[in-house]
């Protein structure tokens, strides 16, 4: 492991987020601990991807409170990482990607390459290792950006509909890269409005209904039993996406 500690619990007190006037986080609160995975499901436009920003501290907040355990900001930092819907991939090499992001993150020369290789192997790609990575096909982008968080062990993960662009072979490669992390120990944290994935993948939802938190519950008593009316309309598709 590269990084040490814990920073979860990573707790939300009243976050709000607003851009001109309008709100696209309102005032939701939550404590997100390690283990199970976690999806924030919700319709298009919902602020699923804006939340997940203001987790990972890519947005800050107009009002309100997000706080991990760790205080130090250089820890929580390198304890997590997260892959885009379109991941942004530098002018080099598969390998060297993952060699650069173990260098900025401070991992000794002598060990990147180890850790590069290992990560490539993990998600696939070791025969892809010297191909420029901006040449790889949709599905082997995103698994090498995977494989650069990969190379980090984070303690969380974020992911941002990472195969809404991808065909379902591709799909399911990345999935099943999903799923070791989590085997591996890993804390998902995903957006999607994917509901078969939200089956395959998630132990918990959190859905999202412009931009407010309206419901939360183990994934089995989501589908089988919504509290809300906004998600049971949802399973049902009748719930506007926008």
């Amino acid at each position: 492991m590269i990084a040490t500690g814990r920073i979860l619990p990573l707790v939300l007190r009243d976050a709000c987020f607003g851009v001109g006037g309008r709100a696209i986080i309102d005032r939701v609160s939550a404590e997100i601990g390690a283990g199970p995975s976690t999806i924030i499901l919700g319709a298009n436009g919902a602020g699923k991807s804006v939340l997940m920003r203001l987790m990972h501290g890519l947005l800050s907040l107009t009002s309100g409170e997000i706080a991990w355990s760790d205080p130090d900001p250089e820890r929580r930092r390198r304890q997590q990482a997260m892959v885009f819907q379109r991941p942004v991939l530098l002018r080099r090499g598969a390998l060297a990607n993952i060699v650069y992001a173990l260098k900025v993150a401070r991992v000794p020369r002598a060990e990147r390459e180890r850790l590069a290789v290992e990560a490539l192997e993990g998600v696939g790609l070791l025969h892809l290792a010297q191909r420029p990575a901006r040449v790889l096909s949709g599905g082997e982008q995103q698994r090498l950006a995977l494989a650069r968080a990969w190379a980090l062990h984070p303690e969380v993960l974020f992911l941002d509909e990472p195969t809404a662009s991808l065909d379902p072979s591709a799909t399911r490669e990345i999935e099943r890269v999903i799923q070791a992390f989590d085997a591996a120990g890993t804390k998902i944290i995903m957006a999607t409005h994917n509901l078969g994935q939200v089956r395959r993948l998630g132990d918990e939802v959190l859905f999202i209904h412009r931009g407010r938190l309206v419901e939360r519950a183990p994934v089995n008593d989501f589908f089988s039993r919504p509290v809300s009316p906004e998600a049971a309309a949802f399973l049902k598709g009748e719930l506007p996406w926008k």
